[in-house]
């Protein structure tokens, strides 16, 4: 039957068994790829919308606005500095399509990803033939990268940290590519996955420095000038290429790239404390803080041990070739790309841990480090194949591979849809309820559809009122989603949804569990009925004593809510509370006494909502609780504001400073004693001295509107002495701390402030301003600061 699917004229070609062999192998590969697309089209139904798929396919609205002129919401928005070449393209072929339905735009998000997955799958097999000359064994390299579990199920659903990992699996078969060919056409296609890879997540940029390293030493062992010149016109190539490319597809940069690619990288480096808390090994930890092995540990517990036992046995092989073979790995030869592979796998680990980088959740941050790990399993099992001679040898171990292949199948068939979840043998799977409470499972809430669809059959033909409506909704049928609705604090709701690790951690007071989705006999997702007295008495005691010591206090702000500062806790209250009030998050941005005590890049956010937090209603009053961090000590500003696809304004706003002089004062007093201000200046500057957060700039703007609020500012900082400067900024003599107006302030009380610290070298002078796309700058000024 094979053989019947050639053309008639390949028959021609062949001559001998072993030329038939390969070339069936050949289309068996590109047979395997539409096997897996066939599958995909099948089944991509069935996974759900993850929580940040509106967060990402609004970063690339935002950024296509932004790139078109024709809104600036991106330069202010805190992930600017997230990259997307590949989020753009699905949202352009969202428009392109006409696409306005949720379920429709998402179920394109998720073929177009996985189909992305695939062709990175075939360049795996194209790479892996070139690495062992066998096409059995690329075969074999291309099954194992379609084929690990959670990695299968997240090419549906996440749209950055698989197609990273699958454009760092294309950027290694284009770099073996082009050293072996040595021509400029082929480190300029290198270049551009480079520079793509790098958009996407900014570790890409790690290739880099790795391609002119080895292009260095191929410059070392040239012969002549000739030889020479080669190589550097493919370094010229390729850097330009690289960063032409990068700097083409990331709108962000068009501005200060230099200055917003560090921002970048400092920010990818420096993701708040409060960003992830992750539950490992039964204990709470932010962003895998203080714990070396978090990654190794989840790698391990979450790869199939057949594809841990070859990567191990082909990481052992190339080292030790390496070490009989010194002199070949500084020359352009298979076993230099193999250490790469290697180099490529070990050392992003061994820099996040040294550096204690935040890692979000799991080791999905990290999955790029899959690509080396799987062609060096194939190098394993290439190195078991010929490292024995006995007769059959040979055999016997590719076929142990091919059954436990067949076994990865099975497995991924059996959790269908939801091989998100997999864990090997290495961790309990058997105890009911042990991985729910030792390791985050359901992070993204994918598996709510599941929830909904209990729940909607147990109470047939009835609305349901829920604390909250989650993104799978939008795959219900549309009768079934017009069934559900948001209790907001109108009522109680029917059913409270709960994730893991939210159900492990929070109290589960008197509820009633009605529906759960269970894998390995653990839950990842449950729903709650709320009886009509929702708390026990205990928790309603509790948030009853919470009113009264707030009471028994002045509040620190009146507004909309009654803001009560003690004991660490930000309370708000209102009386006489009416439709709505709680359905917004509360939030609470915190300007500290010493900017270098606060986790993080920018200052921190803290926010809160209904049920899933803090926010209760106690009878005709509402309450909702903040615990602020013990750094809150200077000023801060909190509120309420309520986030959608194109909406992120506060409804209302308040500053309050816990010492004197706060911002206020500093802003009264710069106003009573300026000279008369210039008349196209639209913000007021001052230059804060007080002590309470080091220097720092204060911009204020009485009756701030909401493009006064999504403004762009400039912002240049010139030292006494240049020294002071990042080596990169020395020849510029200043640092861009360019910045959007939310992203370092709020709207307390319907004016714009945003606070910028500033570096603690001596300054002597600073020119700032306000631009936005198509008008050019606004209006600029001078301060003098020595």
């Amino acid at each position: 039957m094979i053989l019947l699917m050639l053309p008639i004229s390949s028959y021609r070609q062949l001559s001998g068994l072993k030329r038939a062999a390969n070339f069936l192998t050949a289309q068996h590969a590109l047979l395997v790829c539409a096997l897996f697309l066939l599958v995909g089209v099948v089944v991509f139904d069935d996974y759900d919308m993850g929580r940040d798929e509106s967060f990402q396919r609004n970063l690339a609205r935002m950024t296509v606005d932004y790139a078109l002129g024709e809104n600036d919401q991106l330069s202010g928005h805190w992930f600017r500095f997230y990259g997307v070449a590949f989020e753009t393209p699905l949202f352009l072929v969202e428009r392109g399509l006409g696409l306005t339905e949720g379920r429709s735009i998402s179920l394109s998000r998720h073929i177009l990803t996985h189909l992305f997955f695939i062709l990175g799958g075939f360049c795996c097999y194209r790479l892996a033939y070139r690495l062992s000359k066998r096409r059995l064994l690329a075969l074999f390299a291309l099954l194992l990268f379609l084929l690990h579990p959670r990695l299968y199920a997240h090419s549906f659903i996440n749209s950055k940290d698989l197609p990273f990992l699958t454009m760092f699996m294309i950027a290694l078969y284009l770099l073996e590519r082009a050293f072996r060919r040595d021509s400029i056409g082929a480190f300029v296609l290198l270049g551009i996955a480079v520079g793509l890879l790098t958009n996407i997540r900014i570790m890409g940029v790690m290739l880099f420095p790795a391609v002119l390293a080895m292009r260095g030493l191929d410059l070392f062992y040239a012969d002549g000038w000739a030889g020479r010149q080669r190589v550097l016109l493919t370094m010229a190539g390729f850097i330009l290429a690289a960063v032409g490319i990068l700097y083409a597809t990331w709108p962000i940069l068009w501005t200060n790239p230099v200055e917003h690619f560090r921002d970048g990288f400092t920010y990818a480096s420096q993701l708040p404390s409060y960003a992830s808390i992750s539950l490992f090994r039964g204990e709470w930890i932010a962003n895998g803080a203080g714990k070396p092995d978090f990654i190794p540990t989840w790698f391990i517990i979450t790869t199939p041990p057949l594809i841990l036992l070859l990567g191990v046995i082909g990481v052992a092989a190339v080292i030790g070739r390496g070490i009989a073979r010194p002199a070949a790995i500084l020359r352009n030869t298979p076993l230099r790309f193999a250490c790469l592979l290697v180099a490529g796998l070990i050392l992003p680990v061994v820099a996040v841990i040294l550096v204690n980088s935040p890692i979000d959740t799991d080791w999905r941050q990290m999955f790029f480090i899959y690509a080396p790990f799987c062609l060096l399993a194939v190098f394993g099992l290439g190195w078991l194949g010929k490292g024995f001679r006995q007769p059959g040898w040979r055999a016997g171990v590719y076929g142990l591979a091919g059954v436990g292949v067949g076994l990865i199948i099975l497995q991924v068939a059996q959790l269908h849809p939801h091989q998100y979840f997999y864990f090997n043998f290495l961790v309990d799977r058997t105890t009911p309820e042990y991985l729910r409470n030792h390791y985050s499972l359901d992070y993204w809430m994918v598996p709510h559809r599941q929830l909904l669809e209990q729940l909607l059959e147990q109470r047939p033909g009835e609305p349901l009122y829920l604390d909250s409506i989650p993104a799978a909704a939008g795959f219900l049928p549309p009768a079934a989603r017009q069934r559900l609705r948001t209790s907001s604090d109108t009522r109680n709701p029917d059913y409270v949804l709960f994730r893991n690790p939210d159900h492990a951690q929070r109290p589960d007071f008197s509820f009633n569990q009605t529906g759960a989705v269970q894998i390995y006999n653990n839950t990842i997702s449950i729903a709650k009925g709320v009886s009509a007295d929702w708390m026990d008495a205990a928790a309603v005691d509790a948030y009853r004593e919470l009113y009264r010591q707030a009471k028994s206090q002045e509040p620190v702000i009146r507004s909309d809510f009654d803001v009560y500062h003690w004991a660490g806790l930000l309370t708000f209250v209102k009386e006489d509370c009416p439709q709505g009030a709680l359905s917004a998050q509360f939030s609470a941005k915190v300007f500290p006494t010493v900017p270098e005590s606060a986790p993080g890049y920018l200052p921190e956010i803290s926010s809160f909502s209904r049920f899933s937090n803090s926010g209760v209603r106690l009878g005709n009053t509402c309450l909702a609780v903040i615990q602020l961090p013990d750094y809150a000590k200077g000023d801060i500003i909190v509120g309420q504001r309520k986030f959608s696809e194109r909406q992120d304004f506060p409804l209302w706003e308040e500053l309050h400073s816990f010492s004197r002089p706060g911002l206020s004062d500093v802003i009264a007093a710069g106003r009573q004693n300026r000279k008369q201000p210039s008349p196209l200046k639209s913000f007021d500057v001052f230059l804060d001295r007080s002590g309470n957060g080091g220097d720092r700039l204060l911009y204020a703007k009485a009756g701030c509107s909401r493009p006064d609020y999504d403004t762009r500012i400039f912002l240049h900082i010139y030292p006494v002495n240049s020294d002071s400067l990042p080596p990169e900024r020395r020849e510029f003599g200043f640092v861009n701390r360019d910045f959007g107006m939310r992203a370092y302030g709020g709207r307390p009380g319907g004016d714009c402030l945003a606070v910028v610290p500033l570096p603690d070298y001596p300054i002597a002078e600073i020119r700032t301003g306000q631009y936005a796309p198509g008008q050019g700058r606004l209006w600029a000024e001078e301060l003098a600061v020595r």
